[in-house]
């Protein structure tokens, strides 16, 4: 790096969590940490710190979690520390007083190839579409969520049955070796940015990804299995498609559908019918072919691959006219 480049980095999952330990393995000077305040989690509701959080108490790097962005004595600490650059992985919305303060401005990493693909959850979504690539891009954050000017971009091929776990995974090793790229290039004074809107021209439409909600989630077994199939695995491992089953005493459980395959065997009329097969599989029916299930979770208990929620849940299954 010609020249070291004093950063503010602002993050709070996993994803962040990666890139920032690549910058600090690679030497980047990170003189401070933002990220979201501690929160209760899981069944316990114990307080857990993020993994941005984690990962700079590791390395002994003065950290902030402000409830409020836009705070005075918040913004001021910042400035403080006399920033060059701003670098935000997956964080919340920020205001201009903050993405503005440095003298260089302020950088993100965006899990898509902008401008497709804008928005909270881009890696779901382009696994949900059944897409065959996606990527990575840096840009400099101004007023509109996702639409700055892009300094680097790298594709990533989806490889089949890729669920989003997996490509999460992916995106943030290699996002992270991008960001270090984009401060090295920010650092020789090559900071200038390519407008969104060049790449809009000859686009027929702009995919959107936006934040995931339960809704998203549910399976619909009347769709073709390709899209019941791309949503599974889209979802996969978090926050996971749903359906609904019903109890021995007609209570209304949830069913997550984590890994699927398909079958090619024809199921018209039998959509969100169960079969449990000779060969020890479970197959529920779709808009036209039978999807084999390899890995699910009922309502308050553990993910378990076909053999094992059998063992438990056979009889609970063949009670079931079809899955809703």
């Amino acid at each position: 790096m010609k020249k070291k480049l004093r950063v503010v980095f602002s993050g709070t999952p996993d994803f962040a969590r990666i890139c920032l330990e690549h910058l600090l393995n690679c030497g980047v000077d990170v003189a401070l940490v933002v990220t979201a305040p501690d929160r209760k989690k899981g069944r316990g509701q114990q307080v857990a710190a993020p993994p941005v959080k984690l990962c700079a108490m590791e390395h002994g790097l003065p950290i902030l979690q402000p409830p409020n962005l836009k705070d005075k004595e918040f913004l001021d600490k910042v400035a403080s520390y006399h920033p060059d650059i701003g670098v935000v992985v997956a964080f919340r919305m920020m205001p201009e007083a903050l993405w503005n303060m440095p003298e260089l401005g302020t950088i993100n990493l965006h899990a898509s190839l902008l401008p497709d693909y804008r928005g909270a959850a881009p890696i779901n979504w382009v696994l949900i579409n059944g897409d065959k690539k996606t990527g990575l891009t840096t840009f400099f954050l101004k007023h509109q969520i996702d639409t700055g000017d892009i300094i680097l971009q790298e594709e990533v091929e989806i490889r089949d049955e890729m669920d989003a776990g997996q490509l999460h995974d992916i995106l943030a090793r290699k996002g992270a070796e991008l960001l270090f790229r984009t401060l090295e290039k920010v650092s020789e004074g090559q900071h200038e940015g390519r407008s969104q809107d060049s790449l809009l021209n000859g686009k027929e439409s702009i995919h959107q990804a936006p934040k995931i909600f339960k809704d998203d989630c549910r399976i619909d077994w009347n769709q073709d299995a390709r899209s019941v199939h791309n949503l599974i695995r889209g979802l996969s491992p978090y926050p996971g498609a749903w359906t609904t089953i019903v109890s021995g005493n007609d209570k209304k459980l949830s069913l997550k559908i984590f890994k699927t395959a398909l079958t090619g065997i024809d199921s018209r009329g039998k959509e969100g019918k169960i079969l449990l097969g000779e060969d020890g599989g479970i197959y529920i029916g779709t808009g036209d072919e039978f999807l084999s299930v390899a890995k699910l979770q009922l309502e308050g208990r553990q993910v378990m691959d076909t053999p094992a929620f059998l063992r438990g849940y056979r009889e609970l299954l063949l009670t079931q006219k079809h899955l809703t």
